[in-house]
This record gives structure tokens, sequence and C-alpha cells, in this order.
């Protein structure tokens, strides 16, 4: 099997809504509208997207419908701490302050109107106790 896309689905009761969020503080523009679904592309990278669906949308089986929940989108993103100052301006929840964690990742954690948690994370070179843990080739420079 070949995959040829992957992206996440968030379903809301806010379509717009939550499309506004990440157009707004993520800088993705929409390449599908409808009331009911909006397929997101992020305008510095076309292989960034991201989908918002109407929960109750008859598309979903019925035993499905309901609104996301359980969900942490990561963004890896050259300078965290500017998006960290920007969206402190902005209003956005801070639930994780940004730090540097000894696994390799300088990050904060904000979230979208939904709940969504929403990692933006920078990767930085881990500490000698998880770098054996890294496949050589990913390790940070």
């Amino acid at each position: 099997m070949k995959i040829t896309n992957y992206y996440p689905v968030i379903m809301t009761r806010d379509v717009q809504g939550t499309a506004d969020f990440y157009i707004r503080n993520f800088g993705f523009e929409a390449l599908f509208t409808a009331d009911w679904y909006m397929h997101l592309q992020s305008i510095e990278n076309a292989h960034v997207t991201l989908a918002i669906l109407d929960g109750t949308h008859t598309t979903i089986p019925e035993s499905g419908r309901r609104t996301v929940g359980g969900l942490l989108l990561n963004f890896e993103v050259e300078d965290p701490d500017a998006l960290y100052a920007q969206f402190q301006a902005a209003g956005l929840p801070i639930l994780k302050a940004i730090c540097d964690e000894d696994f390799g990742q300088r990050h904060f954690i904000t979230a979208d109107p939904n709940g969504v948690l929403i990692d933006v994370i920078k990767p930085i070179p881990p500490t000698a106790e998880f770098a054996g843990q890294y496949e050589a080739s990913v390790l940070p420079g």
C-alpha cells in the first residue's frame, strides 16, 4: 500500500470559527469551503494540511458523530519563542509555558477553541541521556 497523503480532521460544532483560528494563528488558507467542511493548507508548506468537519454531518457514520476530544496536534516551527510571544499577546491560552525538554524539544502548549491541544515545537539537541534513544540520522544538529 502506498499512502499518498495524510491529514487530521477536527470534528467540531463550529467549522468556520475553528478554521478561522488556524488561518489566523498558524498561517493556513482554505482550499475548500462548505458550511460543514473546510480543507486548510499551510501558506508556507503545501504538505501541511488540516481539515475541519461538522461533527454531526451525515458523511460520518451515526455511531461516530461527535466533536473532537483527546487530541494533541504537534506543529514543528522554526521559532517557537516568537509564536509564544505572539500567542500570549493575542490572549491564546498557554497551558504549558515555553521550555527546553531533555528529550530534545523547545516547546509550549496552547489549545484551539475546541480544546484541541497544540504543541508548538522546535527540535533541539537532546541530553546525552536521551540521545541514544534516537536513530542517529534524525538528531537535530
